[in-house]
């Protein structure tokens, strides 16, 4: 990649992964050619080989430019989260709030481009460190809203939490008429009191000592 070190320079690097970043949107890998990104972004075919190395470059800056977009708005979400204990149906909305978002067109349209980003980054090493990157940087915000609902937060948990989501997700889009807010909610339910409990446990109402003896 050559060093856009001028004002212009970084103006039309940037121009031309935000056109890439469109393409993925909108077609997937397959729409994102060298023609294709220069005509997007109104440059000049010549200026996708001179402001990066190869057209994986590009790809993976373009990936990480619409990672970072979606954990930009995730973060923005958590800023309204205040803090207080909350039951499992307020935390699973605010998780799929993060990880689903709405059951809407274009929110479909986002999420199949961000699982063809995770499929892909297994075959490909430029994008599998983006991918990390940006996957830890989902586990914290993930962590930061669990903790501000008063859960137990264990990395591991973590992980488990979005495999639930993921798998739900991918089975709802696969359907005539894919409503994956609604199918990861119902998975999570299930299990959301496993995974991320309470950090305190309800304060026993009308228990007699024999019970708890039990």
């Amino acid at each position: 990649m050559i060093t856009a070190t001028t004002p212009k320079g970084e103006r039309r690097r940037q121009a031309l992964v935000a056109a890439a970043a469109e393409l993925l949107l909108e077609g997937g890998f397959d729409a994102v050619r060298h023609r294709s990104v220069a005509t997007r972004a109104d440059l000049p075919l010549a200026s996708t080989t001179y402001y990066f190395e190869s057209l994986e470059d590009l790809i993976a800056r373009a990936v990480e430019f619409s990672g970072n977009a979606e954990l930009e708005a995730m973060r923005r979400r958590v800023g309204e989260v205040t803090h207080r204990r909350r039951g499992a149906e307020a935390t699973v909305d605010l998780v799929l709030d993060l990880l689903v978002g709405t059951d809407g067109h274009d929110e479909r349209g986002r999420l199949i481009a961000r699982y063809e980003r995770s499929v892909a980054s297994a075959r490909h090493p430029e994008l599998r460190d983006v991918q990390l990157r940006l996957r830890s940087q989902l586990d914290e915000l993930l962590a930061d809203v669990l903790r501000r609902s008063d859960r137990v937060v264990r990395i591991e948990q973590l992980r488990r939490l979005v495999a639930v989501v993921d798998g739900a997700v991918v089975a709802a889009l696969t359907e005539q008429d894919p409503q994956p807010r609604r199918v990861a909610r119902g998975a999570l339910l299930e299990l959301i009191d496993v995974i991320a409990p309470p950090a305190r446990g309800p304060e026993p109402v009308g228990v007699s000592v024999e019970s708890l003896r039990h």
